[in-house]
């Protein structure tokens, strides 16, 4: 019989799987139906929005297992993850299947209901992968070789992809409530590489160091190509945000 633990961890698993499942469906959806790629109303948003959150679910789920945390606190703060992140995707799937904005979008009673929920679940994502995040560096984690420094590293990046989603949200809802609707859907574009970039960081580098304890080069080595990986993905981020300021 499984633990609660392996029962959650499959959970979590399978509902990323889902997700990006949907998100591939979504693009076979684009393909047929075509339509813009780009703007507030597209197939691009249930497409890479289902993408990214299956990802992110399924990462955060194997990288939190190297994390010094109770199996329960740890168990609970995934099931919360997992239910944000379908919520998320759900929303901006509904709406992309209505032909409306997902997010930002105060036309009508439904579709503020929808925008400010999404906007909720992106605080209540902020807070529990803030938690993971702090929890990574109170006690050094757990792992083969650069583990520790990729685990740490993906997650102080991600602070940046979350800072950076605040960012737009809060820019967008202002402007929305303002009347400057159109404004507001355009607001979030030059903060987007950045968001992008900076959110699977934390798959990428603890991925890397994964991969890198299956060779037979010393621990030396492996450290060392880690710390060059979180240098180069550290100056990326730096690139996306340099596009950032200069985009506005």
């Amino acid at each position: 019989m499984l633990s609660h633990n392996s029962r959650t961890e499959r959970l979590c698993h399978a509902t990323g799987a889902v997700l990006v499942l949907s998100g591939l469906a979504h693009l076979m959806v684009f393909a047929i139906d075509g339509g813009p790629w780009d703007g507030p109303v597209s197939w691009r948003k249930p497409v890479t929005f289902g993408l990214s959150f299956g990802l992110t679910l399924i990462a955060v789920t194997w990288v939190t297992s190297y994390l010094r945390i109770g199996a329960r606190p740890r168990d609970a703060l995934l099931v919360v993850f997992a239910v944000d992140c379908v919520t998320e995707v759900g929303g901006i799937t509904l709406q992309a299947w209505r032909g409306v904005p997902s997010h930002l979008d105060m036309e009508t009673a439904f579709d503020t209901t929808v925008s400010m929920t999404l906007a909720v679940g992106g605080g209540v994502l902020v807070i529990l992968l803030t938690v993971f995040a702090v929890a990574s560096f109170r006690r050094r984690p757990s792992g083969p070789p650069g583990m520790p420094l990729a685990l740490r590293s993906g997650f102080a990046i991600l602070l940046v992809a979350l800072a950076s989603g605040v960012a737009m949200i809060a820019r967008g809802v202002v402007l929305a409530r303002t009347g400057h609707q159109e404004a507001a859907y355009h607001s979030t574009a030059p903060l987007k590489p950045l968001h992008g970039v900076s959110l699977h960081a934390v798959l990428v580098l603890p991925l890397l160091a994964r991969s890198l304890s299956g060779t037979s080069w010393s621990d030396a080595a492996k450290l060392r190509l880690t710390r060059a990986a979180v240098a180069c993905y550290a100056v990326a981020v730096l690139g996306a945000g340099v596009w950032a300021v200069v985009g506005r």
